[in-house]
């Protein structure tokens, strides 16, 4: 099972043929709660805040909560990985969810988490 980042999430919203076909084809599509707040902070209206919830309801996307084990893990990313390869927050947080439930990582930004080594990385191209 793989743990889907936000921006194939918004890919498929925008309409990518490449994005729609992979969130297809995943059994048990999972996301961060953190990659959900991410896509709320992006909204612009009533509308689009439905049409999400209708998306994430649809597939059944399973969410992961931050525990305080993700939170510890993904201090340490940012501790180790902030200052030489800009590590956000963000990224450590959802990262370290799917390390922590040994997960892979969908994602179509892997300079990202490309220096992760204990992260297993499937990069998405749009």
């Amino acid at each position: 099972m793989c743990l889907i980042d936000t921006d194939v999430l918004i890919w498929y919203m925008r309409g990518n043929v490449k994005a729609r076909t992979v969130i297809r084809g995943i059994e048990k599509p999972a996301i961060s709660i953190v990659t959900q707040m991410e896509l709320v902070q992006g909204l612009r209206n009533k509308t689009e805040q439905i049409a999400l919830r209708r998306f994430l309801d649809a597939y059944d996307f399973k969410r992961y909560a931050i525990s305080e084990a993700i939170s510890q893990r993904a201090l340490f990313l940012m501790e180790e990985w902030r200052l030489s390869h800009q590590m956000l927050m963000a990224d450590a947080l959802i990262a370290a969810t799917a390390m922590e439930h040994g997960l892979c990582l969908l994602s179509g930004n892997a300079k990202h988490y490309r220096f992760l080594t204990a992260l297993e990385l499937k990069t998405f191209k749009p």
